[in-house]
């Protein structure tokens, strides 16, 4: 019996293309936050936003250990959804969200025969209770 593998496409962050999306950079990333664990990290590093997480921090609100966390931070980060910057003798995570507004970008882009604005993601929004609408729902 032939066994399948899965290979994973490495070092296919995003590319200087005018703030649009590849094709390869989007399955790149989805395949990134279709994984567990690395969505938790990411939805983590969301909230932290602006600050960032050190990698411990991150480990310890996940209840991951070190080096698997390590490795999922590399996989986000080759997917250009984190970044890694020095403060200090720390290093600290933070999500890409410009990124992630392209990953959006890319997935709403052919929606409704180019008219966006006819999936109504206003209201998806509201639906999530993600509270970036305000206290009033006023997206």
């Amino acid at each position: 019996m032939e066994k399948t593998t899965l290979a994973v496409i490495g070092h296919a962050g995003p590319e200087e293309s005018g703030g649009t999306m590849s094709s390869t950079h989007g399955l790149v990333a989805l395949a990134a936050l279709g994984q567990p664990t690395r969505m938790e990290i990411f939805r983590l590093l969301m909230k932290e936003e602006p600050d960032g997480l050190a990698a411990g921090a991150i480990a310890e609100a996940i209840g991951c250990p070190h080096n698997t966390l390590s490795s999922h931070l590399g996989i986000l980060a080759r997917a250009g959804l984190v970044r890694a910057t020095r403060s200090g003798r720390s290093i600290m995570y933070r999500a890409d969200v410009d990124s992630i507004r392209m990953l959006i970008g890319f997935l709403v882009n052919d929606c409704c025969h180019g008219h966006p604005e006819l999936c109504d993601l206003q209201e998806a929004m509201r639906l999530t209770d993600c509270g970036c609408c305000g206290d009033d729902k006023d997206c």
